[in-house]
């Protein structure tokens, strides 16, 4: 065997190696490796496929990353309508379903399967030939939305099926997410500021129907099938059947079924998950009822939008009335101040529940809710505490309104709500609340570039107390951070040489690092070209915020996110110690006019990603030259650069007929641009 056949074989040998691993690890729950493992054979892989493009296969796990955002959602037409189910809120509404069933079938048995009730975001996938090819949401039962991409991220789904199957194969089942999952996004969100999902459903539906891919991914998102379409052609006769042969082609399934055939049994089965549903992994609000032989539901039929065969039984929600005797005010890593309610212990979903998340101050005010108050509380989703409601006629008459405080609880510095945010949040980078994430987006490429200072490293800095602020890192010396676990002598002596090369970095790169409120990377270009200085924009920000306003580009909302940073007293500390590092303040290029600056008025888009530099690297080297970057393609776009896999703009632009550039056509339009001062009208040719 030739290297080449044998990097073929290995390649396959690997594609098998690490679906089996992802399944005993995502789906049994027993893995046989470590991550560390997993991820030496996931390079080795990656490293195969990318010298070889030819050998990746549509099952490859390397696939399973989410690629570039979308422009929107292709519709899908469904071959066989998705049907929602009617439900009974009642046992004597499950007992006149199960009554009808018997008076339609007469003389045969109304054999059911009952099985728990997934609160997901229906879906439909399609394979063929064993592979996986695409996938699309329920929508309105007759047309729903593409989304394969999204799908191909989803751990738990296999991209090529246990056993050979020739041609097309339609199965249909539900994308959740876990209890402990959706309870870790929503903790995510609440610190970021953002709006906690209401519910496990909603988590998944926003988690599948972005357009992002690569946020997907970041999603413990799973997926169980329960479902196929025409299973009679695959030897299939039963509900209990079609499971059966789910599972033999390695499809995920639930697997907590069970066959009844009469009323008492049915109710026992219900009994049994009415409690325990709180144990379950995942958010059930009910158990599926269905006819089990499928040759009998044609004699049931259909209604407009549901089957006559079927019914989801709800379970009634669980809500016990508590005193509430504080509200505690935490803050998270990005700065927000969460308030969270502490109660009288009940006992719900059981469990034994002594507090609840209140979001945010508009939350607070919406319920109008006081310390001493008498409380509804539940858990949303059967999951998360919540407070649902004020028992008014209970109010102590000394109960007054909640605030929540205008200084960080931590560090005493001022907390601040800018407009059009729900959070308020502390104003203080060098807060103990958020060190280590600033620090982690203050080395960060699109900041200070300081390669090899990750979040590992910054870890042990943090906690061996080496570093409080982003100061901190411009004093760290080689011999002080050799020991760290990972920081050998070499990789500390390249950390602190990667730490003195960041000095020189762009001012907008600086501005961009020092993670001010509503301040990205275009946003901190813009300053550093308006003032030139990071003196001059502390001065202006500090003394007017309405000439901030004023000026071309900054709305009240950044005026005010700059105006409350630059006023902070520990930020004017931490600017003085940056500066004393030797930390550029100014801007490196020479002021030109934009007009006589040889790609003034052109507007470029970067999709994908550039071998020989950074996306933001390139977007520094386009404003260089006067041009502009954007996020989006229209018809006033000049360019779109296109790098490795590019997204949605490249076919956008294609559309759209703007002009493209491959990498090898940018690099050598910037060269003529910096050697020839090529006028905007050149470039265009």
């Amino acid at each position: 065997m030739d290297g080449y056949e044998s990097l073929k074989e290995r390649a396959k040998e690997l594609r098998e190696e690490l679906a089996r691993h992802a399944k005993l690890y995502y789906v049994d729950d027993a893995p046989e490796i470590s991550d560390f493992q997993y991820d030496a054979l996931m390079r080795e892989l990656q490293v195969i496929e990318k010298n070889h493009p030819e050998l990746v296969t549509a099952d490859s796990p390397t696939r399973r990353v989410g690629g570039a955002p979308r422009e929107g959602f292709v519709k899908v037409v469904h071959a066989m309508p998705m049907m929602s189910l009617e439900n009974a809120l009642n046992r004597a509404e499950l007992a006149s379903f199960y009554a009808r069933l018997q008076e339609t079938l007469r003389d045969d048995a109304a054999e059911v399967l009952c099985e728990p009730k997934i609160d997901g975001l229906a879906v439909s996938l399609v394979y063929e030939d064993g592979l996986f090819a695409s996938g699309s949401t329920r929508g309105d039962g007759q047309v729903g939305e593409d989304v394969t991409p999204n799908l191909r991220t989803i751990k738990t789904l296999p991209l090529r099926l246990a056993q050979e199957l020739p041609g097309r194969f339609e199965v249909r089942g539900e994308v959740c997410i876990d209890k402990k999952g959706f309870a870790a996004l929503n903790a995510a969100r609440e610190e970021k500021g953002e709006p906690p999902f209401a519910n496990p459903r909603n988590a998944a539906a926003g988690s599948l129907r972005t357009l992002d891919p690569r946020e997907t991914a970041r999603r413990s998102l799973k997926i169980y099938l329960y479902h196929i379409i025409g299973a009679e052609s695959f030897g299939v006769s039963t509900q209990k059947e079609m499971l059966e042969k789910i599972a033999t082609l390695g499809l995920p399934m639930q697997g907590a079924e069970r066959l009844c055939t009469n009323i008492s049994e049915i109710n026992s089965y219900l009994d049994e998950w009415e409690t325990k549903r709180f144990e379950h992994p995942i958010d059930t609000d009910g158990v599926v009822v269905k006819l089990n032989r499928l040759a009998l539901r044609e004699a049931l039929g259909v209604t407009a939008k549901a089957p006559k065969w079927a019914i989801a039984f709800k379970f009634p929600p669980e809500e016990k009335l508590t005193q509430l005797r504080n509200i505690e005010v935490t803050v998270g890593r990005t700065g927000a101040l969460t308030p969270t309610a502490v109660f009288d212990p009940v006992h719900l979903a059981g469990t034994v529940v002594r507090r609840a998340g209140l979001h945010n101050q508009d939350e607070i005010d919406r319920m109008d809710v006081r310390i001493g108050d008498f409380i509804w509380v539940h858990k949303a989703g059967e999951i998360i505490p919540e407070v649902g409601r004020v028992e008014l006629s209970k109010r102590p008459q000394d109960a007054r309104p909640f605030r929540l405080p205008a200084e960080c609880p931590v560090c005493g510095s001022a907390a601040v709500r800018l407009p059009g945010e729900a959070a308020v949040k502390c104003t203080n980078s060098a807060c103990p609340a958020q060190l280590k994430e600033r620090i982690i987006y203050f080395a960060s490429r699109q900041a200070m570039d300081i390669s090899g200072l990750g979040e590992k490293i910054i870890d042990q800095l943090v906690e061996k107390r080496l570093i409080r602020d982003y100061a901190d890192i411009y004093a760290l010396k080689e011999e002080a951070i050799a020991g760290l676990d990972r920081l050998a002598e070499k990789s500390a002596r390249n950390l602190i040489s990667a730490i003195e090369k960041s000095k020189s970095r762009p001012l907008g790169a600086v501005i961009n690092a020092l993670g001010i409120s509503n301040v990205g990377e275009k946003t901190a270009n813009d300053l550093a070209e308006r003032y030139r200085s990071l003196r001059a924009l502390e001065k202006i920000s500090r003394e007017s915020e309405r000439e901030l306003e004023l000026a071309d580009g900054v709305g009240p909302v950044l005026a005010q996110s700059l105006h409350a940073w630059f006023s902070e007293p520990h930020n004017e500390g931490l600017l003085a110690r940056l500066e004393a590092a030797g930390v550029n303040f100014v801007s490196n290029e020479p002021k030109a006019e934009r007009g006589s600056m040889p790609w003034n008025g052109l507007k470029f888009v970067l999709t994908g990603e550039l071998s020989s530099m950074t996306r933001a690297q390139a977007g520094e080297r386009i404003r260089a030259l006067g041009g502009e970057t954007l996020e989006s393609v229209s018809k006033k776009t000049s360019f779109v650069v296109v790098g490795e896999a590019p997204g949605g703009k490249y076919a956008k632009a294609r559309k759209l007929g703007v002009p493209t550039l491959n990498e090898e056509e940018f690099l050598k339009k910037l060269n003529d641009a910096k050697e020839n001062n090529s006028p905007a009208t050149e470039v265009m040719k």
